[in-house]
């Protein structure tokens, strides 16, 4: 962990990332970052699909039954079945093959929402400024010093040492992209079980990231009509590319693009 003259910068491996934490206000602690850190590997531990005797791989495999799982996964499930009748089964938990042989897998919203309660934990000890970045999956707070906004690149699709475009956010903000730069076509159609690619990524700003997760997942699926649907959604934002390299983006969206 480094320290700087006020704050505090961590970079944890769990969940299989690297998740960087970087508060920057004079309430930073080592406990704070601790917790954080704490709270990270608990969800690995109860959520990771690599893992074959976490809870969310026994459940998915009929090991464990529902009403033994305990009430975090309970919470998480129900929230992922609203967001499923939501989108109209595009983001189906439940329907998507998982690392653990299973077809339950809701890594597509867990991840954010484990960020947005860290970002939860460091608020509650007082911390106001800061950014956690689990591989692209990001939230901020405040500001990174005095009135100057956070600035968060997100990668181009096809060069992975360029930026597709710059944002510039003053917290509370969530920010997440669905891609498949560096995994491939991955991301599958619950619908028909078919791997989809007619986009290069999709990028979701909006108030809460786990939910931005989710829906970063859906309109990726979506394709291009996914804006429309996006627009319907109070607070949530969305930039697309797509393989041919065209650029679309909600209207709301332009008033965080960097202008330089």
């Amino acid at each position: 962990m480094s320290v700087t003259a006020a704050g505090r910068h961590h970079v944890e491996q769990v969940m299989g990332m690297a998740v960087s934490i970087d508060i920057r206000d004079d309430n930073a602690t080592d406990e704070a970052v601790a917790e954080v850190v704490e709270w990270l590997h608990h969800v690995d531990g109860t959520f990771s699909t690599y893992d074959l005797d976490s809870m969310i791989s026994r459940l998915g495999r009929g090991d464990l039954a529902l009403e033994d799982a305990t009430e975090e996964v309970h919470d998480v499930l129900t929230t992922c079945e609203s967001i499923r009748h939501e989108t109209g089964g595009v983001f189906d938990v439940f329907e998507v093959p998982a690392p653990n042989g299973t077809t339950l897998d809701p890594s597509g919203y867990v991840k954010g929402w484990s960020v947005e309660v860290a970002a939860q934990l460091l608020e509650s000890r007082g911390c106001s400024d800061f950014c956690i970045n689990a591989g692209g999956d990001i939230v901020v707070r405040g500001h990174p010093s005095g009135a100057e906004p956070w600035r968060v690149g997100i990668r181009h699709p096809e060069e992975a040492d360029a930026l597709a475009l710059v944002i510039e956010a003053v917290g509370p903000l969530g920010i997440a992209t669905s891609a498949i730069y560096e995994r491939g076509p991955h991301i599958i159609d619950p619908r028909s079980g078919d791997a989809v690619f007619g986009l290069a990524s999709v990028t979701i700003l909006g108030p809460d990231l786990g939910t931005a997760d989710a829906y970063a997942t859906a309109v990726f699926v979506m394709g291009r009509q996914g804006l429309d649907w996006i627009a319907q959604r109070p607070g949530y934002e969305a930039y697309i590319i797509t393989n041919d390299g065209i650029t679309r983006w909600t209207d709301g969206f332009s008033q965080y693009r960097a202008r330089d």
